[in-house]
């Protein structure tokens, strides 16, 4: 065959661009002329050596990030190091080269390391010198089925662990080189898809933890989350976005998802139609991001059940085509609704629709009574009669191999078989009969778990922290249970009270919107560098949003659990009412009022201590 001819199609011209690109890395290797040289020489494949920075195939679903990149550098503008990783090859084609990796035992270098995100791995040196390998569940959910494979895979392939991540996911740590590839078909094996899982993409959808069982929900969220999921993994030009991309659902219930902290959020509510009767449709929200100190805002635009999945991918698609590509701290949709304003963000949504989306006035709609605080632990009767949902305490999150096969095992003995993730870092059994209550309580008890908690512990929330993660300034986990232990030991306390730890700005625990926020850093102490917080008080969500204020800047961690106790001390020696919530009291004083309280309240815990030694 000579040089001209041409016997393939541009499909199979694009399946053998895939195959070669794995074998190329065993063969350079060996010394080798790799096939992408043989076959490009031989007019097969395209010849891309030489390429530059302007000029990748255009073709199939990567033509829409392509021409958005183009547009950037035809400004004069310089892409950033993550956008000319993703020009230079797509990480959704690297498969063969992952395998072979494998096969050496080695890890990714350079820009592989952040291609290797789009798999669901991220290798956390210098925290590991391992992979994490990040999951998916639409809406949380999995089966005790999926939960025991994944315990497995933990047990053989991981460090014997998984933890729960406060998007409703599990995440395996300590995963070896040579194990990444048996992890992703291992996990592909049970169900698990989680293509996608790190990097600039899509990330677990998630939505109402308690939905299709919860007595005061407006609609079950399953099936959204569900067709949204299977949406993401079968379009690929939904990859690759400017940056990362959270989307939530939030059914009405009792027990909340956090949706207005998401790029989309979609809340349901009722909608008076001019007599008695009422529909549930949903309420579309956009550009929530509060660890840059914003919530998602209300757009006014009202949508029926099956019309959100079609307007999520639009909206979507907007951002892939005008989104940041150049800056990476700016790159969020929130920067650019800000730079476009809600308006012109919508006109684009409707060019990509085809259609009109339906506005409505926030007071035609009546939205459903606050979700709950604490009902994501404990028991709780469903909507179904003589069953219930129970809400296990985790310990920041963490599950052990034996903690995980047990929960499997109680979920399908004494339930249905379904597990629930929740975004407080805890997972849900359901359909449990209620005479089966007490044999539960004691299978949890055996397991080393719990199904009550403390008001210092139900809300606390921490993210991995630097025992895991490259980023993190401090040990969130360690300290998030030293200041559990140390305020239960000394306080009671009758509220909810939500404390947040998070170790970066990249704010995984999303530490602005608790009762109390810690952000980890770097604290002088004496001629030391230790590990410390910044703290924050008054945030909040829901009805009840709140971005929370800085009230301590560099506290060492050591420090953190008694300087949290006289915060706690003067919210309940000065609160108006039994019912005035934390965040009530501190968002009624400044932050001197508050500083004040809270040097008080330290100088009469030293003045108790003193007169009981004597």
């Amino acid at each position: 065959m000579s040089a001209g001819d041409d016997h393939f199609s541009e499909q199979q011209k694009r399946y053998l661009e895939g195959f070669v690109s794995g074998s190329e890395l065993v063969r350079s290797r060996h010394g080798l002329a790799t096939f992408a040289e043989t076959l490009a020489a031989r007019g097969i494949v395209p010849d891309l050596r030489g390429k530059t920075e302007a000029e990748p195939i255009r073709s199939g679903p990567d033509a829409i990030h392509l021409a958005a990149q183009d547009r950037l550098v035809a400004a004069g503008e310089t892409l950033s190091a993550e956008e000319r990783a993703k020009r230079e090859k797509n990480a959704l084609d690297m498969w063969d080269e992952m395998v072979a990796r494998a096969g050496a035992g080695e890890f990714p270098k350079g820009a592989d390391v952040f291609r290797y995100k789009f798999h669901g791995l991220f290798h956390v040196a210098p925290a590991q010198n391992a992979f994490m390998c990040r999951l998916r569940f639409p809406g949380g959910m999995l089966s005790a089925h999926q939960l025991r494979g994944v315990a497995r895979i933990a047990a053989d392939l991981a460090g014997g662990y998984a933890h729960v991540t406060t998007r409703a996911n599990l995440q395996l740590r300590e995963i070896g080189a040579g194990d990444a590839i048996e992890v992703l078909t291992a996990l592909h094996d049970l169900g698990i898809v989680n293509r996608g899982a790190g990097a600039d993409n899509i990330r677990n959808i998630t939505g109402s933890p308690t939905a299709g069982i919860d007595p005061a929900e407006l609609i079950d969220t399953r099936p959204l989350t569900r067709r949204l999921h299977h949406a993401i993994l079968n379009h690929r030009e939904l990859y690759g976005l400017p940056r990362k991309f959270n989307i939530a659902f939030d059914g009405g219930g009792a027990t909340g998802v956090l949706e207005d902290t998401n790029d989309i959020g979609f809340a349901a509510v009722h909608v008076r139609d001019g007599s008695a009767n009422t529909r549930v449709a949903f309420r579309m929200l956009l550009g929530g991001i509060t660890g840059h100190g914003d919530f998602a805002a209300d757009t006014g635009v009202l949508l029926e059940p099956d019309e959100c999945v079609p307007v999520a991918i639009a909206v979507v698609r907007v951002f892939i085509e005008h989104g940041d590509r150049t800056d990476r701290k700016r790159a969020r949709l929130k920067y650019l609704l800000d730079r476009w304003g809600i308006e012109r963000f919508l006109e684009e949504t409707e060019r990509q629709l085809g259609r009109a989306l339906p506005r409505t006035p926030l007071e035609e709609c009546e939205a459903p009574p606050p979700a709950g605080r604490g009902t994501h632990i404990g028991f709780h009767p469903q909507k179904q009669d003589g069953l219930c949902w129970l809400g296990v305490v985790l310990p920041v999150g963490r599950l052990e191999v034996a903690q995980m096969e047990g929960l499997a095992r109680v979920a399908e003995t004494c339930g249905s078989g379904s597990i629930r993730l929740t975004v407080w870092q805890n997972l849900i059994i359901s359909d449990l009969p209620l005479e089966r209550v007490e044999d539960v309580k004691r299978e949890i008890e055996a397991l080393g778990l719990d199904w009550k908690a403390t008001s210092f512990r139900a809300g606390l929330v921490a993210c991995t922290g630097n025992r895991g993660c490259k980023y993190s300034a401090s040990d969130t986990k360690g300290h998030a249970m030293e200041i559990a232990g140390h305020l239960e030991s000394r306080l009671e306390l009758d509220q909810p009270l939500n404390i947040h730890l998070t170790g970066c700005p990249h704010s995984c625990a999303q530490h602005f919107i608790g009762d109390i926020g810690l952000l980890g850093a770097s604290v002088e102490d004496g001629d030391e560098l230790v590990e410390g917080y910044d703290v924050f008080v008054g945030g909040g969500f829901g009805p009840e949003r709140e971005i929370g204020r800085l009230v301590y800047r560099g506290v060492p961690a050591r420090e953190a659990p008694s300087r949290l106790e006289r915060m706690v001390r003067a919210y309940l020696d000065h609160r108006v009412t039994p019912d005035e919530s934390f965040a009530d009291f501190t968002r009624r004083q400044t932050i001197e009022e508050l500083l004040a309280l809270f040097e008080d309240a330290a100088a009469s815990r030293t003045g108790e201590i003193a007169g009981a030694s004597r």
